[in-house]
């Protein structure tokens, strides 16, 4: 579910205070399958930061947005 209009105005990358954008990134299963069966991409929300120098991608779990840098990750 995509967040709030209003909400994504106020928010802000913690790091460096730069507009975030709303972005989702596929992340490949890790759970074990049966031979039959093909392992699925899961599409994971997360914010991304626009500034220039910093880029961190913080997670967004439960329609919560987790602003925390240490939770962020450097997207590749």
């Amino acid at each position: 579910m995509p967040l709030e209009a209003g909400l994504l105005e106020i928010l802000a990358c913690p790091a460096c205070h730069a507009p975030l954008k709303e972005t989702s990134s596929k992340e490949t299963s890790s759970k074990e399958h049966s031979s039959t069966e093909t392992s699925a991409a899961e599409q994971q929300q997360e914010l991304l930061c626009t500034g220039q120098d910093c880029g961190l991608a913080y997670p967004v779990r439960d329609d919560i947005p987790v602003l925390l840098v240490d939770e962020a990750r450097r997207p590749a």
